[in-house]
């Protein structure tokens, strides 16, 4: 007999699987209800109840007939390698499904990599309406591809992403029989899906409009067929090392309605690609520059002088972009909303001047290994973007109180504030937030200067707070726990790992009153002990995950908590 979960808005939930809701049954009669709809099937109803059960995520369930379910998400699960491969779906299971749901239109199948072209085969000739299919990491070859083209003539997303055994006859085979439909496609470490295949989506995928791409073996003449055969393009993903601005030049000419282009490691990038993308993209929204180490200032400055309404940009390990280049951003992109400048050595304060005065709508700011931004920089963002909530900064060493107390003075919409391993970040800088800020989430992770007084000014002031991380906080006592259960009841996931000074009895504070509690990790953290762990395992009723060494489990605490312990211990 399979245990019961308990009720999730009129469902049952066990591991992820969602069971419709019944009028008049109690929690577990969606379980029977489950086991009806297997009836259907000539497989063994228990082979799949019991295998497949634990694994499946139904996200959308429709009306009360059992085949009016249209969304189906299977995940591989996590856990015991050897257990989960004999419990993760394969073909038989998926034909099974199939039989059951002839108008499923979303199936995900993320990692199943029992699930080969068989499977795949029988749910496009059972499941004609299916319209988005996931078969990331699926060992799905050729003629389960091709049987998709053929029977499903209205897909309109398909993920290919570590399907290893697809290849360019499979892809042209899917683009020759549904071409007409499809909007999005993603393929990544797919090593025999070369230029040939985006040819045919060039020719056939007219309606294309989101793109993703990932491979080693797609050069310019495959983005160019794109570039030429999908003016509809909207969103343009890329990791291809041997495409070069050649390409990128044509996707500026051609497609003119993108909104979002992202490129990672482009090697053979430079300036000149995004100078075509900022003479024809004009309607560009979102743009993220990775490790795209050929390009300059002169690059950025064309595309904020071209593509005035740009919203996101981010900005990772390209070193030759500087203060110059972001300063044409805050001068030109007034609409920006969202900042990220991550591993930039070179943009300096002045470019965060220039955002703050020409950007009065931001809201979330990002800065990762920023060593030339600092207190300056944050106080003239604080200043100007009173809008602003979200701030995340990273190992920016010259970022202090000054800046945090700027933001906490002018920024009363922050809900969101991230201050990793900034070490000239003090208690002063808390209070001011816990003044000003209603915040939501926190994270001070690495912040050695912060105390108790700085946590007990958020405990006071915050009383939203729902995330807490003050993991390697050596100067971080019970006091603080104290506070934030008395003055945090929402509190739903704290990290404590790596602090030293915290002992059972702030513990025993914190959860008094933190009843909502769901995560809780204290790993190293010596003056816990296991009378501490089991007083958090037992009085926070909402609790499903703790990170603990295993040792600090006693065998009575185990027995307690049951099954939730199988899973919530760590050795290490």
């Amino acid at each position: 007999m399979i245990p019961v979960p308990s009720s999730v808005n009129g469902g049952s939930v066990s591991n992820g699987l969602v069971a419709p809701p019944s009028k008049s049954a109690p929690p577990e009669a969606p379980i029977s209800s489950l086991s009806s709809l297997l009836n259907a099937s000539s497989m063994s109803k228990p082979f799949i109840l019991i295998r497949y059960y634990p694994f499946l995520y139904l996200l959308t369930w429709h009306g009360r007939d059992e085949n009016s379910l249209t969304s189906l998400k299977v995940q591989f699960p996590v856990g015991n390698e050897k257990d989960c491969k004999s419990f993760c779906l394969t073909d038989a299971g998926l034909i099974a499904v199939a039989g059951l749901f002839s108008k499923l239109e979303k199936l995900s199948l993320i990692w199943c990599s029992n699930v080969t072209s068989l499977g795949i085969m029988s749910l496009a000739q059972k499941c004609s309406f299916l319209k988005f299919l996931d078969l990331q990491g699926c060992y799905v070859g050729d003629q389960g591809l091709g049987v998709v083209g053929k029977c499903c003539k209205q897909p309109g997303d398909l993920n290919l992403r570590f399907c290893e055994s697809s290849t360019d006859a499979g892809l042209v085979d899917l683009a020759t029989g549904c071409g007409k439909s499809l909007k999005s496609l993603g393929v990544a470490a797919c090593a025999r899906i070369t230029d040939k295949s985006l040819e045919a989506v060039g020719s056939h995928w007219k309606s294309l409009e989101t793109l993703s791409l990932d491979s080693e073996f797609i050069c310019n003449k495959g983005i160019l067929a794109i570039a030429q055969g999908c003016p509809l393009l909207k969103v343009l993903k890329l990791q291809c090392v041997n495409v070069t601005y050649e390409a990128m030049m044509a996707v500026g000419v051609s497609c003119l309605s993108l909104e979002m282009v992202a490129l990672y490691s482009f090697q053979q990038f430079t300036k000149k690609g995004l100078f075509s993308i900022e003479k024809g993209c004009k309607k560009l929204k979102n743009l993220t520059l990775t490790y795209c180490n050929f390009l300059s200032d002169k690059g950025l400055e064309a595309i904020a002088t071209g593509c005035t309404e740009l919203t996101h940009l981010e900005v990772n390990g390209c070193h030759n972009i500087g203060t110059i280049g972001l300063e044409s951003v805050g001068k030109s992109c007034s609409r920006l909303t969202e900042l990220a400048l991550l591993y930039c050595q070179k943009i300096g304060n002045f470019a965060l001047h220039e955002i703050g005065r020409g950007c009065k709508y931001l809201q979330a700011l990002h800065l990762v290994d920023c060593s030339s931004i600092g207190d300056e920089a944050i106080c003239s963002i604080a200043k100007s973007c009173r809008n602003l909530k979200k701030l995340h900064i990273s190992r920016c060493y010259e970022v202090g109180n000054k800046g945090i107390m700027a933001v906490g003075e002018h920024c009363h919409s922050l809900t969101d504030l991230g201050l990793r391993f900034c070490d000239r970040v003090w208690d002063e800088s808390l209070i001011a937030i816990g003044q000003g800020c209603p915040l939501l989430h926190l994270n001070v992770s690495g912040c050695n200067q912060i105390g108790d007084a700085g946590i007990v000014a958020i405990a006071r002031g915050c009383p939203q707070l729902t995330d807490l991380d003050v993991s390697v906080l050596q100067n971080l006592g019970d006091m603080a726990l104290a506070e934030l259960g008395a003055g945090c009841p929402l509190l739903k996931d704290i990290v404590l790992s790596h602090c030293h000074q915290i002992t059972d009895i702030g513990l025993s504070y914190l959860v008094k009153n933190c009843l909502k509690l769901k995560s809780c990790h204290m790993v190293y953290c010596p003056s816990i002990t296991a009378a501490g762990f089991a007083t958090v395992v037992t009085s926070c009723p909402n609790i499903k995950k703790v990170l603990v060494e295993k040792g600090k489990v006693s065998p009575r605490t185990k027995r307690k908590a049951g099954a939730v312990l199988s899973y919530l211990c760590v050795d290490l």
